[in-house]
């Protein structure tokens, strides 16, 4: 850490220690001036302090870190969904990788929850033709004064895409296919940490990644790694890269989510642990699901009931079943957590459960709908498209989202770029199948030529 860095660090520490239930008076008492404008070693003095505050007595959310805590305030397990032929789960998993790339290259152009309001997101929208989102982002030229478009729009907007284009969600998503690959199911904490510092680019991290990575680097072993000046333990780094876990683990959501959190611990703590392991229950759920309503139902078992992440969850839900419109019920998400940052665990995560809910089944429906609601937009897009891909199959993604791929994924991480999307699927599935065999639990139904579009 710079010391520098130290008074952004204290600002969006007492941010972060509010959320999470603590009296940061103490600290605030002592300031005279805005957090960001005191000195490096006033800062550091501070955050010492700030490590040292208890948690009000009145908190009502109980939010454990250790996995047996978790596992303590999970409800029980559902039984094992329908077992899922192999061509079934091969077509899926193909799905859930294509419907990740389409979900985040939709996003990326427009990533910006500080700018892109739902109203302004509307607005260009509407200016290109393509509201309710049907279609890649449209560049209109010349652009209308007060828009702008991040500078990916060159390989993510219509009319540009070549390839999946490189970014974190994808680059973590394959790292987490080449860990399970190379250290096995029962990987650790430092297994993700040691494969981060071999293969992730430092400057393609960010937040809680880039402060973890940072720290590992500096000699912290992973196991503290994410509580060492880490203020965005909470944020959604995580929740990005639960999606790989759920594929493995298609129809056995606890056991996505349990896969998850070793992967989650290395840099995030609370909310952000169960916004992975959420993640990757609500993929491996979709893969067995009826309706995309079911597989978000299925996804609250895995979350601890009494965290703020179950609450807002839960919320969504009854949100959507008091009949309002999608509009309303995003204005609702900024009355009742507008507060958290726009990459917050818990913000954007009820910004993916009204996508599928609101969607009908419809995967277009489910990743427009989900960007459309601004806030962290390629990582939601993502996430979204990873479960409405793996419900619909790939015969349920329309062509024009999946074919400017040209089967190709480009990535930042080494040894990956110009990865063949089929083949990561295709190694995707080998490891379904083998986690299945270990796990005693039948897949595949052999010799039966089973549909890939069946579903019990």
């Amino acid at each position: 850490m710079e010391p520098s860095d130290l008074p952004a660090v204290l600002d969006d520490e007492l941010r972060q220690r509010r959320e999470a239930g603590y009296d940061v008076s103490p600290v605030l008492d002592q300031l005279d001036r805005p957090p960001r404008e005191v000195s490096p070693t006033r800062a550091r003095a501070l955050l010492d302090q700030l490590e040292r505050l208890p948690r009000r007595p009145d908190w009502p959310y109980v939010e454990p870190s250790d996995r047996e805590g978790i596992e303590a305030e999970l409800p029980p397990a559902s039984p094992p969904a329908r077992p899922i032929g192999n061509a079934e789960l091969r077509d899926r998993i193909e799905a859930a990788w294509l419907g990740r790339c389409a979900g985040n290259c939709l996003g990326k152009p427009v990533e910006n929850g500080a700018f892109w309001t739902p109203e302004r997101l509307r607005h260009y929208l509407e200016l290109s033709g393509n509201y309710p989102i049907r279609d890649y982002i449209r560049r209109l030229d010349p652009m209308p004064e007060g828009f702008e478009l991040n500078p990916c729009w060159t390989e993510t907007t219509k009319g540009r895409v070549v390839a999946a284009p490189r970014d974190d969600d994808l680059d973590y998503t394959l790292l987490g296919l080449h860990l399970l690959e190379t250290r096995g199911f029962d990987y650790t904490c430092a297994d993700v940490a040691e494969e981060w510092l071999l293969r992730l680019p430092y400057h393609l991290t960010y937040t809680a990644e880039r402060v973890t990575y940072r720290n590992l680097v500096n000699g912290v072993e992973p196991e503290r790694a994410a509580v060492v000046d880490n203020p965005y333990r909470e944020w959604i780094g995580a929740q990005i890269r639960g999606d790989v876990f759920g594929y493995v683990c298609a129809g056995r959501p606890r056991d996505a989510a349990l896969l998850a959190y070793q992967d989650a611990v290395l840099s995030h703590r609370g909310n952000g642990i169960y916004g992975e392991m959420w993640a990757a229950a609500l993929v491996a759920a979709a893969f067995t699901a009826t309706t995309l309503r079911d597989a978000v139902e299925e996804s609250l078992r895995h979350v601890p009931a009494r965290s703020r992440l179950a609450e807002a969850l839960r919320w969504a839900v009854e949100v959507y079943d008091s009949k309002v419109t999608w509009e309303e019920a995003r204005a609702r998400l900024d009355e009742r957590y507008g507060h958290y940052h726009w990459v917050h665990t818990i913000n954007n995560a009820v910004a993916c459960v009204f996508g599928l809910l609101y969607a009908e089944d419809d995967y277009t429906n489910a990743i427009g709908l989900t960007v459309q609601a601004g806030l962290d937009t390629d990582s939601n897009g993502g996430t979204v498209g990873s479960v409405a891909g793996a419900f619909a199959g790939r015969g349920g993604i329309p062509r024009h989202w999946t074919s400017p791929f040209s089967d190709t994924l480009r990535s930042g991480l080494f040894g990956f770029d110009h990865s063949s999307i089929r083949d990561l699927a295709e190694r995707t599935f080998a490891l379904a199948r083998t986690y299945a065999c270990q796990r005693a639990q039948p897949v595949s139904r052999l010799d039966r030529g089973d549909s890939t579009s069946s579903r019990s």
